[in-house]
């Protein structure tokens, strides 16, 4: 069975692990389509810390994956065409856009399966960037000489 998931991928953690470790459990073949820079900020508001041919090698690296591929558009049905999976995995905030849509009603179509998961409540890209931003942010004021406990 072929298994697909979709992402960013940047700044590679224990949540991502969680989820591609999850996905090899569903099946032998786990194919990761990587969104590009340009895919990435049509729906996030910062760009991707690591480059996407960076973020490939990482996610290529891992035992538990299998293939990885980039994708240029935000749309996944190519994708699904492409790869053939038999599940394509999904994470919580899926929402209603019409590229998700377009993927479900291909699935359907197909007679595959769509599952969603929970994210890791560990950490997230988003917390790994706001910690480092925290961290300089409280190195500048110690330099400062400001105390941090006044």
């Amino acid at each position: 069975m072929v298994i697909y998931t979709v992402g960013t991928f940047d700044l590679l953690h224990v949540g991502h692990l969680a989820l591609l470790e999850y996905c090899k459990t569903l099946g032998d073949t786990v194919a990761v389509g990587v969104g590009s820079d340009s895919v990435v900020s049509s729906y996030k508001p910062n760009l991707p810390i690591i480059p996407l041919e960076e973020r490939m090698e990482m996610l290529r690296a891992l035992k538990c994956v299998d293939i990885v591929r980039p994708y240029y558009e935000l749309e996944y049905v190519s994708g699904c065409e492409e790869l053939k999976p038999d599940v394509f995995v999904i994470g919580e905030d899926w929402g209603n856009n019409t590229h998700n849509l377009d993927v479900e009603a291909y699935l359907c179509k197909e007679g595959k399966k769509l599952i969603q998961v929970c994210y890791n409540p560990r950490t997230s890209s988003s917390k790994i960037k706001q910690n480092v931003i925290d961290q300089s942010h409280r190195g500048e004021i110690l330099a400062q000489g400001i105390s941090l406990n006044e």
